[in-house]
């Protein structure tokens, strides 16, 4: 059987159909709508595959316009706007069914010396000293709607460690703060633009729900609506997907049913390795128009 890493990495893959035309497949984990985070990490695997300067992504700036069917593949449209002496930039389209459904800039910089700085760490407990979540008990599983039951039941390519465990089915308010460990589940090659790839996959997990936790409401809740709208992604230092990192996450607002969240990924040695922001839409709807909607 292929493991979740190796479906990944093949997802992660894209058919090349132009110099400048990728294909890629969809993955239905459980989401109603195709993964964010798939999308993003595809197309900066399009954007990567058309650069043939040795130059690495820094940044990646992107809008989700419509909802993606897990049914069908993506393909991706790569425009070569701008090689300069040490920067490069791509946009990348997105388009199923004949429209677009996201598009985003990419930017790539030539490795130079500069200055440097960058916050400290969290003071958090060790991946190690974490237990993993507990299974979710079967007879609560097998009342919930079946996308939630796969979403809740798969296993993923990704380990995830929870400094501060919550219950995302029985949500309580706290404070809008969220710290996760996370890694691949496998080791895999060392190829920077394949780690890079994953990091924006992996990203798109459990930073918008943090704009959640001040009021007590989940993605899992029927009557909760939540999508993402932008997402954006810096990459500082070198790293790799497959060794443990720490997604620091806060949310500053929320207002207009829309939710924003930051976060910061380090490495396990305290290195700040990449920053991410996203705004996403968060509505409350009546509980009655969810069920019958």
């Amino acid at each position: 059987m292929t493991s979740p890493v190796s479906e990944l990495i093949e997802l992660l893959s894209l058919e090349r159909l132009e110099d400048n035309l990728f294909r890629g497949q969809s993955r239905d984990i459980g989401t109603k709508y195709v993964f964010g985070g798939q999308v993003l990490g595809q197309a900066l695997s399009a954007a990567q595959a058309t650069m043939s300067e040795p130059r690495a992504a820094h940044s990646l700036h992107a809008y989700f316009l419509r909802a993606g069917d897990v049914e069908h593949p993506i393909v991706y449209d790569v425009d070569r706007t701008r090689d300069g002496g040490s920067f490069s930039v791509r946009r990348v389209t997105a388009i199923q069914h004949g429209k677009v459904i996201f598009f985003c800039a990419a930017s790539f910089q030539e490795a130079e010396a500069g200055a440097e700085h960058q916050p400290p760490m969290p003071q958090v407990p060790d991946p190690d000293d974490i237990a993993p979540a507990d299974p979710v008990p079967l007879e609560v599983l097998a009342r919930l709607p079946t996308k939630v039951q796969r979403w809740l039941n798969r296993g993923g390519p990704f380990e995830f460690r929870q400094v501060h465990p919550r219950d995302d089915l029985k949500p309580s308010k706290q404070p809008p703060f969220n710290q996760v460990w996370f890694r691949l589940c496998e080791r895999v090659g060392d190829a920077p633009e394949l780690h890079r790839a994953l990091l924006a996959y992996a990203s798109d997990f459990h930073l918008l729900g943090t704009a959640t936790f001040p009021h007590g409401i989940s993605y899992y809740q029927p009557n909760v609506q939540m999508a993402s709208l932008d997402h954006a992604l810096w990459f500082h230092r070198p790293f790799r997907a497959d060794d443990w990192l720490l997604y620091a996450i806060d949310s500053p607002s929320a207002q207009g049913a829309r939710g924003l969240a930051r976060g910061q990924v380090f490495s396990r040695d305290g290195r700040l390795v990449a920053s991410t922001a996203q705004e996403g839409m968060i509505r409350v709807v009546d509980a009655q128009a969810a069920a019958t909607g």
